[in-house]
């Protein structure tokens, strides 16, 4: 078993799901991947076991129903926390999070990162393919959660994560009850108000190559709204 897990979510990825988990295990050896996926109808999960079959490395986890990318990665941290990583990331299946980055968030982690978050929003990073009113709105959207609540993080809405397993263990996860982006958003706070050592680092986030965005109007509301119950509860 390897130090790290590299956790990816999979609703209809058929095109997505093996070139990203053979893009993973190539970019560093220290590297598992477990693939959540929530039943998907264009035949994702028969993808993703026939690459735990030919390969060790590769791990799947299916579940019953399409619940939202938070459900998806708590099931995916509950799975890892059973099992010996030391480190445990989060990352997008599209390709818009590069697993050329993966080595970048390890050195990070071995220096004593307790949490690792790749940004859009620090020096060095950036976006590509995105049109002008994406920019505003994450950008906007970062603003705004930041205001909020009060935090120096730039990339609150950020899903390229690397937690520390005992920062996972710390987080009180059975409490998230976000679902959609706000999740990112959540966790993120949680780690901060807990006194974790959260490190960002740059990052060019690209938009998706195949498929379509999961976003929607509802995940966009979530986490406009949640915001405010985060800062009233302190990140309880």
């Amino acid at each position: 078993m390897s130090d790290a897990l590299v956790i990816i979510p999979t609703y209809n990825e058929a095109e997505n799901v093996e070139p990203i988990t053979l893009a993973v295990l190539a970019a560093d050896p220290r590297l598992d991947v477990l693939i959540v996926d929530d039943n998907s109808p264009d035949g994702t999960g028969v993808k993703a076991d026939a690459l735990a079959k030919a390969d060790g490395r590769v791990h799947v986890l299916h579940r019953a129903a399409k619940e939202g990318l938070g459900r998806a990665y708590l099931a995916g941290f509950e799975w890892a926390l059973a099992r010996p990583y030391r480190f445990v990331f989060e990352m997008d299946a599209d390709f818009s999070h590069d697993p050329r980055y993966l080595p970048r968030f390890l050195a990070q982690m071995e220096a004593g990162a307790d949490m690792v978050l790749g940004s859009r929003y620090v020096e060095g990073g950036g976006t590509v393919n995105w049109g002008i009113s994406r920019q505003i709105i994450s950008k906007g959207g970062s603003l705004y959660a930041r205001s909020i609540l009060g935090v120096k993080v730039r990339d609150l809405t950020g899903g390229f994560k690397c937690f520390r397993r005992e920062t996972l263990e710390g987080l009180d996860l059975a409490g998230v009850r976000s679902t959609g982006y706000a999740f990112q958003i959540d966790v993120t706070f949680r780690a901060l108000k807990r006194g974790f050592k959260v490190r960002e680092i740059p990052i060019v986030f690209e938009d998706r190559r195949v498929g379509k965005s999961k976003m929607s109007r509802k995940i966009f509301l979530e986490a406009v709204t949640m915001v405010w119950r985060l800062r009233a509860s302190g990140g309880r």
